[in-house]
Protein backbone atom coordinates (compact mmCIF):
# COMPACT_ATOMS: atom_id res chain seq x y z
CA UNK A 1 0.00 0.00 0.00
CA UNK A 2 1.21 3.48 -0.89
CA UNK A 3 2.03 6.16 1.73
CA UNK A 4 -0.94 8.31 0.83
CA UNK A 5 -3.12 5.15 0.00
CA UNK A 6 -2.11 4.44 3.68
CA UNK A 7 -2.90 7.84 5.01
CA UNK A 8 -6.75 7.86 3.06
CA UNK A 9 -7.50 4.26 4.92
CA UNK A 10 -6.34 5.75 8.09
CA UNK A 11 -8.17 8.94 7.71
CA UNK A 12 -11.34 6.59 7.02
CA UNK A 13 -10.66 4.91 10.16
CA UNK A 14 -10.04 7.85 12.46
CA UNK A 15 -13.32 9.20 10.65
CA UNK A 16 -15.62 6.49 11.40
CA UNK A 17 -14.08 6.12 14.91
CA UNK A 18 -14.93 9.98 15.60
CA UNK A 19 -18.45 8.97 13.93
CA UNK A 20 -19.00 6.43 16.34
CA UNK A 21 -18.10 8.41 18.90
CA UNK A 22 -20.21 10.50 18.96
CA UNK A 23 -23.18 7.96 19.35
CA UNK A 24 -25.30 6.37 22.47
CA UNK A 25 -25.09 3.41 24.01
CA UNK A 26 -28.50 3.05 22.05
CA UNK A 27 -27.87 4.00 18.65
CA UNK A 28 -24.69 1.95 18.85
CA UNK A 29 -26.57 -1.42 19.01
CA UNK A 30 -27.72 -0.26 15.93
CA UNK A 31 -25.41 -3.07 13.66
CA UNK A 32 -26.23 -6.07 16.33
CA UNK A 33 -30.31 -5.18 15.74
CA UNK A 34 -29.96 -4.72 12.02
CA UNK A 35 -28.49 -8.31 11.56
CA UNK A 36 -30.81 -9.89 14.01
CA UNK A 37 -34.25 -8.38 12.87
CA UNK A 38 -33.15 -6.57 9.67
CA UNK A 39 -37.01 -6.18 8.61
CA UNK A 40 -37.76 -4.43 11.49
CA UNK A 41 -34.84 -2.07 12.20
CA UNK A 42 -35.41 -1.02 7.95
CA UNK A 43 -39.03 -1.21 8.18
CA UNK A 44 -39.37 2.71 7.69
CA UNK A 45 -35.34 3.54 6.06
CA UNK A 46 -37.42 5.14 3.20
CA UNK A 47 -37.79 7.92 6.15
CA UNK A 48 -34.61 8.28 7.26
CA UNK A 49 -33.64 8.49 4.28
CA UNK A 50 -35.60 11.10 3.35
CA UNK A 51 -34.64 12.95 6.95
CA UNK A 52 -30.95 13.00 5.91
CA UNK A 53 -31.19 13.70 2.46
CA UNK A 54 -33.52 16.63 3.78
CA UNK A 55 -30.84 17.62 5.65
CA UNK A 56 -27.95 17.95 4.25
CA UNK A 57 -29.65 19.83 2.17
CA UNK A 58 -30.01 22.79 5.04
CA UNK A 59 -29.09 26.27 4.51
CA UNK A 60 -31.91 27.87 6.52
CA UNK A 61 -31.26 27.07 10.86
CA UNK A 62 -35.37 27.74 11.55
CA UNK A 63 -36.48 25.57 8.65
CA UNK A 64 -34.25 22.90 8.94
CA UNK A 65 -35.79 22.51 13.05
CA UNK A 66 -38.90 22.75 11.82
CA UNK A 67 -38.07 20.14 8.95
CA UNK A 68 -36.46 17.49 11.33
CA UNK A 69 -39.52 17.88 13.82
CA UNK A 70 -42.15 17.06 11.39
CA UNK A 71 -40.26 14.11 10.09
CA UNK A 72 -40.07 12.59 13.61
CA UNK A 73 -43.75 13.54 13.55
CA UNK A 74 -44.40 11.47 10.41
CA UNK A 75 -42.49 8.46 11.96
CA UNK A 76 -44.72 8.56 15.05
CA UNK A 77 -48.14 8.71 12.91
CA UNK A 78 -46.28 5.57 10.29
CA UNK A 79 -46.02 3.73 13.27
CA UNK A 80 -49.28 4.45 14.35
CA UNK A 81 -51.51 3.59 10.82
CA UNK A 82 -49.22 0.22 11.11
CA UNK A 83 -50.12 -0.69 14.01
CA UNK A 84 -53.52 0.01 13.38
CA UNK A 85 -54.03 -1.29 10.01
CA UNK A 86 -53.07 -4.45 11.61
CA UNK A 87 -49.58 -4.37 12.71
CA UNK A 88 -48.30 -6.12 15.60
CA UNK A 89 -44.95 -4.68 16.37
CA UNK A 90 -43.91 -1.49 17.92
CA UNK A 91 -40.09 -2.01 17.49
CA UNK A 92 -39.71 0.00 14.34
CA UNK A 93 -40.84 2.97 15.64
CA UNK A 94 -37.86 2.43 18.43
CA UNK A 95 -35.28 1.79 15.59
CA UNK A 96 -36.02 3.88 13.51
CA UNK A 97 -35.74 6.83 15.88
CA UNK A 98 -32.39 5.95 16.83
CA UNK A 99 -31.40 5.50 12.99
CA UNK A 100 -32.83 8.99 12.31
CA UNK A 101 -30.53 10.36 15.15
CA UNK A 102 -27.80 8.76 14.27
CA UNK A 103 -27.52 10.10 11.06
CA UNK A 104 -28.50 14.10 12.56
CA UNK A 105 -25.13 13.00 14.37
CA UNK A 106 -23.29 11.78 11.65
CA UNK A 107 -24.11 14.37 8.86
CA UNK A 108 -24.45 18.14 8.79
CA UNK A 109 -26.12 20.52 6.85
CA UNK A 110 -25.13 22.61 4.23
CA UNK A 111 -23.69 24.90 6.78
CA UNK A 112 -21.07 24.82 9.61
CA UNK A 113 -23.26 23.86 12.47
CA UNK A 114 -22.61 24.13 16.10
CA UNK A 115 -23.11 21.86 18.86
CA UNK A 116 -25.90 23.03 20.84
CA UNK A 117 -28.12 23.45 17.15
CA UNK A 118 -27.12 19.79 16.75
CA UNK A 119 -28.97 19.06 20.00
CA UNK A 120 -32.18 21.11 19.34
CA UNK A 121 -32.18 18.78 16.34
CA UNK A 122 -32.02 15.70 18.77
CA UNK A 123 -34.41 16.93 21.06
CA UNK A 124 -36.99 17.91 18.28
CA UNK A 125 -36.81 14.08 16.68
CA UNK A 126 -36.84 12.71 19.92
CA UNK A 127 -40.18 14.32 20.88
CA UNK A 128 -42.03 14.17 17.84
CA UNK A 129 -41.18 10.76 16.85
CA UNK A 130 -42.40 9.99 20.74
CA UNK A 131 -45.89 11.71 20.12
CA UNK A 132 -45.59 14.70 21.99
CA UNK A 133 -46.77 16.91 19.17
CA UNK A 134 -49.48 14.99 18.35
CA UNK A 135 -51.78 15.12 21.13
CA UNK A 136 -54.62 16.19 19.84
CA UNK A 137 -58.15 15.85 21.36
CA UNK A 138 -61.66 16.65 18.93
CA UNK A 139 -63.21 19.32 20.48
CA UNK A 140 -66.63 17.27 20.90
CA UNK A 141 -64.34 14.75 22.95
CA UNK A 142 -66.18 14.91 26.52
CA UNK A 143 -63.79 12.26 27.98
CA UNK A 144 -60.25 12.54 27.38
CA UNK A 145 -57.53 9.80 28.30
CA UNK A 146 -53.79 10.26 27.98
CA UNK A 147 -51.93 7.10 27.56
CA UNK A 148 -48.50 6.16 28.17
CA UNK A 149 -46.30 3.54 26.65
CA UNK A 150 -42.50 2.93 27.12
CA UNK A 151 -39.57 2.01 24.80
CA UNK A 152 -38.13 -1.84 24.59
CA UNK A 153 -35.95 -2.19 27.40
CA UNK A 154 -33.39 -4.85 28.48
CA UNK A 155 -31.89 -4.64 24.43
CA UNK A 156 -28.16 -6.59 25.57
CA UNK A 157 -30.82 -9.43 27.16
CA UNK A 158 -33.32 -9.86 24.13
CA UNK A 159 -31.91 -7.36 21.06
CA UNK A 160 -35.45 -8.36 19.65
CA UNK A 161 -37.21 -7.49 22.52
CA UNK A 162 -40.75 -5.82 22.06
CA UNK A 163 -42.58 -3.76 24.98
CA UNK A 164 -45.93 -4.39 24.98
CA UNK A 165 -47.13 -1.37 26.78
CA UNK A 166 -45.64 0.51 23.22
CA UNK A 167 -47.94 -1.62 21.49
CA UNK A 168 -50.45 -0.27 23.25
CA UNK A 169 -49.54 3.22 23.18
CA UNK A 170 -49.54 2.60 19.00
CA UNK A 171 -52.54 0.85 18.81
CA UNK A 172 -54.60 3.34 21.35
CA UNK A 173 -53.78 6.69 19.80
CA UNK A 174 -56.65 8.44 18.45
CA UNK A 175 -59.02 5.61 19.65
CA UNK A 176 -62.33 6.94 19.95
CA UNK A 177 -65.74 5.52 21.55
CA UNK A 178 -68.61 5.74 23.34
CA UNK A 179 -69.43 5.63 27.21
CA UNK A 180 -72.74 6.30 28.47
CA UNK A 181 -74.01 8.78 26.01
CA UNK A 182 -70.31 10.63 26.17
CA UNK A 183 -67.70 10.33 23.27
CA UNK A 184 -64.50 9.59 24.65
CA UNK A 185 -60.60 9.42 23.29
CA UNK A 186 -57.82 8.55 23.91
CA UNK A 187 -54.14 9.90 23.06
CA UNK A 188 -50.78 8.06 23.52
CA UNK A 189 -47.39 9.19 24.05
CA UNK A 190 -44.32 6.88 24.03
CA UNK A 191 -41.72 7.20 27.12
CA UNK A 192 -37.82 6.52 26.95
CA UNK A 193 -36.01 3.58 29.56
CA UNK A 194 -33.87 6.48 30.55
CA UNK A 195 -32.96 7.48 33.78
CA UNK A 196 -31.29 11.25 32.81
CA UNK A 197 -34.62 11.75 30.60
CA UNK A 198 -36.63 11.37 33.76
CA UNK A 199 -34.26 13.49 35.85
CA UNK A 200 -34.51 16.08 33.62
CA UNK A 201 -38.27 16.22 33.77
CA UNK A 202 -39.29 14.23 30.91
CA UNK A 203 -42.80 13.28 32.90
CA UNK A 204 -43.42 16.74 34.38
CA UNK A 205 -42.84 18.49 31.01
CA UNK A 206 -45.61 16.43 29.56
CA UNK A 207 -47.82 16.73 32.24
CA UNK A 208 -47.61 20.14 33.69
CA UNK A 209 -49.83 21.87 30.70
CA UNK A 210 -52.31 19.03 31.34
CA UNK A 211 -52.47 19.34 35.11
CA UNK A 212 -52.41 23.55 34.72
CA UNK A 213 -55.40 23.20 32.39
CA UNK A 214 -57.32 20.08 33.48
CA UNK A 215 -57.35 19.01 29.71
CA UNK A 216 -58.05 15.40 30.13
CA UNK A 217 -60.11 13.32 32.65
CA UNK A 218 -57.59 10.62 33.04
CA UNK A 219 -53.77 9.38 32.73
CA UNK A 220 -53.11 5.85 32.10
CA UNK A 221 -49.18 4.96 32.44
CA UNK A 222 -48.33 1.53 31.39
CA UNK A 223 -45.09 -0.57 31.05
CA UNK A 224 -44.42 -4.70 31.42
CA UNK A 225 -44.23 -6.26 34.12
CA UNK A 226 -45.01 -9.62 35.89
CA UNK A 227 -46.70 -12.49 35.31
CA UNK A 228 -50.46 -11.00 34.90
CA UNK A 229 -51.83 -7.50 35.13
CA UNK A 230 -51.45 -5.38 38.09
CA UNK A 231 -52.75 -2.14 39.19
CA UNK A 232 -49.61 -0.17 41.34
CA UNK A 233 -51.52 0.64 44.25
CA UNK A 234 -48.72 2.77 46.23
CA UNK A 235 -45.92 3.96 43.62
CA UNK A 236 -42.67 4.45 45.92
CA UNK A 237 -40.79 7.92 45.92
CA UNK A 238 -37.27 5.88 45.29
CA UNK A 239 -35.53 4.12 42.96
CA UNK A 240 -33.74 0.57 43.91
CA UNK A 241 -33.47 -1.26 40.89
CA UNK A 242 -29.67 -2.62 40.33
CA UNK A 243 -30.67 -2.59 35.98
CA UNK A 244 -29.21 -0.25 33.90
CA UNK A 245 -30.97 1.45 31.71
CA UNK A 246 -31.20 1.15 27.76
CA UNK A 247 -28.08 3.04 28.28
CA UNK A 248 -26.51 0.87 30.03
CA UNK A 249 -26.61 3.10 32.96
CA UNK A 250 -26.71 2.40 36.84
CA UNK A 251 -28.58 4.74 39.24
CA UNK A 252 -25.42 3.77 42.15
CA UNK A 253 -29.00 2.30 44.32
CA UNK A 254 -29.98 -0.99 45.79
CA UNK A 255 -32.63 -2.50 48.10
CA UNK A 256 -30.18 -1.82 50.75
CA UNK A 257 -29.79 1.83 49.39
CA UNK A 258 -32.63 3.32 47.67
CA UNK A 259 -31.84 6.67 46.23
CA UNK A 260 -34.29 8.93 45.45
CA UNK A 261 -34.38 10.58 42.00
CA UNK A 262 -33.87 13.97 40.67
CA UNK A 263 -35.62 16.88 39.54
CA UNK A 264 -34.56 20.36 38.04
CA UNK A 265 -31.00 19.55 39.48
CA UNK A 266 -32.56 18.73 42.86
CA UNK A 267 -33.39 15.49 44.49
CA UNK A 268 -37.09 15.35 43.72
CA UNK A 269 -39.23 16.27 46.82
CA UNK A 270 -42.55 14.19 47.69
CA UNK A 271 -43.62 11.62 50.02
CA UNK A 272 -42.47 8.24 50.18
CA UNK A 273 -45.48 7.03 48.98
CA UNK A 274 -48.44 7.67 46.81
CA UNK A 275 -51.43 5.98 45.65
CA UNK A 276 -53.78 4.66 42.64
CA UNK A 277 -56.69 6.85 41.33
CA UNK A 278 -58.20 5.42 38.41
CA UNK A 279 -61.22 3.23 38.96
CA UNK A 280 -59.90 -0.36 40.14
CA UNK A 281 -62.89 -1.94 40.86
CA UNK A 282 -64.40 -1.12 36.52
CA UNK A 283 -60.92 -2.10 35.62
CA UNK A 284 -60.86 -5.85 37.88
CA UNK A 285 -63.75 -6.69 36.15
CA UNK A 286 -62.51 -6.94 32.82
CA UNK A 287 -62.55 -10.24 31.34
CA UNK A 288 -59.61 -11.88 29.66
CA UNK A 289 -57.01 -13.91 29.35
CA UNK A 290 -54.86 -12.32 32.70
CA UNK A 291 -56.04 -11.83 36.09
CA UNK A 292 -55.71 -8.22 37.30
CA UNK A 293 -54.55 -7.61 40.21
CA UNK A 294 -54.79 -4.91 42.72
CA UNK A 295 -51.35 -4.92 44.04
CA UNK A 296 -50.69 -3.36 47.10
CA UNK A 297 -47.32 -4.92 47.64
CA UNK A 298 -44.57 -2.40 48.97
CA UNK A 299 -40.82 -2.63 50.45
CA UNK A 300 -39.63 -0.43 53.17
CA UNK A 301 -35.99 0.05 54.51
CA UNK A 302 -37.92 -1.01 58.17
CA UNK A 303 -39.95 -3.85 57.35
CA UNK A 304 -39.44 -5.29 53.75
CA UNK A 305 -41.71 -6.50 51.77
CA UNK A 306 -45.54 -6.41 52.99
CA UNK A 307 -49.03 -5.62 51.65
CA UNK A 308 -49.69 -2.01 52.32
CA UNK A 309 -53.58 -1.43 53.72
CA UNK A 310 -53.44 2.52 53.23
CA UNK A 311 -51.05 5.33 52.85
CA UNK A 312 -51.60 6.39 56.53
CA UNK A 313 -49.11 2.88 57.22
CA UNK A 314 -46.89 3.94 55.12
CA UNK A 315 -46.57 7.44 55.77
CA UNK A 316 -43.42 7.35 58.79
CA UNK A 317 -41.62 4.62 56.36
CA UNK A 318 -38.34 4.84 53.96
CA UNK A 319 -39.44 3.49 50.61
CA UNK A 320 -37.63 0.94 49.21
CA UNK A 321 -39.81 -0.59 46.00
CA UNK A 322 -43.34 1.05 45.08
CA UNK A 323 -45.84 -1.32 44.25
CA UNK A 324 -44.46 -1.07 41.01
CA UNK A 325 -41.28 -2.04 41.68
CA UNK A 326 -37.85 0.06 42.44
CA UNK A 327 -37.43 0.84 38.55
CA UNK A 328 -38.49 3.71 35.78
CA UNK A 329 -42.16 2.06 35.59
CA UNK A 330 -42.73 2.52 39.37
CA UNK A 331 -41.53 6.07 39.24
CA UNK A 332 -43.36 7.29 36.12
CA UNK A 333 -46.16 6.63 38.24
CA UNK A 334 -45.28 8.55 41.12
CA UNK A 335 -43.77 11.39 39.12
CA UNK A 336 -47.45 11.80 37.89
CA UNK A 337 -49.69 10.94 41.25
CA UNK A 338 -46.62 13.44 43.00
CA UNK A 339 -47.56 16.05 40.10
CA UNK A 340 -51.18 15.84 40.46
CA UNK A 341 -51.26 16.53 43.83
CA UNK A 342 -49.03 19.60 43.56
CA UNK A 343 -51.65 21.08 41.24
CA UNK A 344 -54.08 19.92 43.83
CA UNK A 345 -55.93 18.08 40.54
CA UNK A 346 -58.57 15.52 40.75
CA UNK A 347 -57.55 13.57 37.61
CA UNK A 348 -57.52 10.22 38.02
CA UNK A 349 -53.98 9.18 37.19
CA UNK A 350 -52.16 5.01 37.95
CA UNK A 351 -49.77 2.54 36.41
CA UNK A 352 -50.86 -0.63 34.86
CA UNK A 353 -48.28 -3.62 34.71
CA UNK A 354 -48.95 -5.67 31.78
CA UNK A 355 -47.88 -9.53 31.41
CA UNK A 356 -44.31 -9.75 30.32
CA UNK A 357 -43.55 -11.43 27.12
CA UNK A 358 -40.07 -13.09 25.93
CA UNK A 359 -38.46 -10.96 23.37
CA UNK A 360 -41.30 -10.73 20.74
CA UNK A 361 -44.79 -12.75 20.86
CA UNK A 362 -47.11 -10.91 17.99
CA UNK A 363 -50.15 -13.12 19.35
CA UNK A 364 -49.60 -12.88 23.15
CA UNK A 365 -49.27 -8.96 22.78
CA UNK A 366 -51.88 -8.08 20.86
CA UNK A 367 -54.08 -10.14 23.35
CA UNK A 368 -52.55 -7.71 26.24
CA UNK A 369 -53.32 -4.77 24.05
CA UNK A 370 -57.01 -6.12 23.66
CA UNK A 371 -57.51 -6.28 27.66
CA UNK A 372 -55.70 -3.00 28.26
CA UNK A 373 -58.35 -1.40 25.42
CA UNK A 374 -60.91 -3.18 27.74
CA UNK A 375 -59.93 -1.53 30.77
CA UNK A 376 -59.44 1.61 29.62
CA UNK A 377 -62.97 1.50 28.09
CA UNK A 378 -64.56 0.03 31.66
CA UNK A 379 -62.37 2.93 33.74
CA UNK A 380 -64.03 5.63 31.39
CA UNK A 381 -67.59 4.44 32.41
CA UNK A 382 -66.42 5.53 36.31
CA UNK A 383 -65.23 9.19 35.19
Amino acid sequence: MSKSALALAMTAILSSTAALANLDVEELRLPTATQAIPDVVGRYQAMVEDLDSKYRQQTDELIMTQMVARQGQRLWQQAVRDVQSGGQDDRPLYWSRLSMKQQLKQHNPAFNIASWQRKILLNAVEKSSRGFSDIQFDDSTQIRILLTGFDPFFLDRHIDQSNPSGLAALALDGYKFSVNGKKAQVETVMIPVRFADFDQGIIESLLTPIYRDNSVNAIFTISMGRDNFDLERFPGRNRSATAPDNLNVLTGASPSAPKAPMFDGKTLNGPEFVEFSLPVAAMQGVEGPWKVNDNHTVTTLAKGEFEAKSLLELQSATSVEGSGGGYLSNEISYRAVLLGAQFNSAIPVGHIHTPRVAAYEAETEMKIVAQIKAMVEAAATQL
